[in-house]
């Protein structure tokens, strides 16, 4: 009787255990794929195009698409940013002058020249800062801005690296796109 009764809690006990791991690999893989719903890689022929040419993470790029225009091509925010990567009419003359290339701000609505051009001054601002961070701060607000912070040290740490952005609105937008480009990370780029 009392082997009778072990045995059956054994597999009362073996039937929970099989149960929880069924539900726990259903629950893992209905997120799994709403997570990739949530994180579209649309224009992909394009990122791929330009993150090998100027040598941006395609993450960064998909991160701060989908912070700034949820990959909406024709999206013109109220402080007059542009496109998928949210340009401003006069970044985008300043890289026109780096470039010697020349075309009025509105094709910053091309999805292509948008990508281009986003992805070109990440790349440049990459080689200026050497931190993601700085770069995607100075992204968001502005590169004079930024550098004031740098120079301060309550911002920066001994080696003169962004540690805190004290403006809330800079913070929180960049903050926003370190996490959607590191979901990218995970979800598609680590092995």
């Amino acid at each position: 009787m009392k082997f009778r009764s072990a045995a059956q809690r054994s597999a009362v006990i073996i039937a929970i255990l099989i149960l929880s791991i069924v539900f726990g690999y259903i629950y893992q893989t209905v997120g799994y794929r709403m997570d990739l719903e949530k994180h579209p890689r649309e224009y992909s022929e394009f990122v791929s195009k330009y993150v090998e040419e100027y040598g941006v993470p395609e993450y960064i790029i998909y991160g701060l698409i989908l912070t700034e225009s949820e990959f909406q091509s024709n999206f013109l925010s109220e402080d007059g940013k542009i496109g998928l990567m949210q340009i401003s009419p006069e970044t985008y003359k300043s890289m026109q002058t780096m470039t010697k290339e020349s075309a009025e701000s509105g094709i910053l609505y091309d999805p292509e020249t948008n990508i281009r051009y986003g992805t070109y001054r990440l790349s440049y601002l990459f080689t200026e800062y050497s931190r993601w961070k700085t770069v995607i701060a100075i992204y968001v607000s502005d590169e004079d801005t930024v550098r004031g912070w740098l120079e301060n040290p309550a911002y920066t740490d001994e080696n003169g690296n962004l540690t805190e952005i004290p403006d809330v609105y800079t913070a929180e937008k960049a903050a926003l796109i370190e996490e959607k480009a590191e979901m990218y990370r995970k979800l598609y780029y680590s092995e």
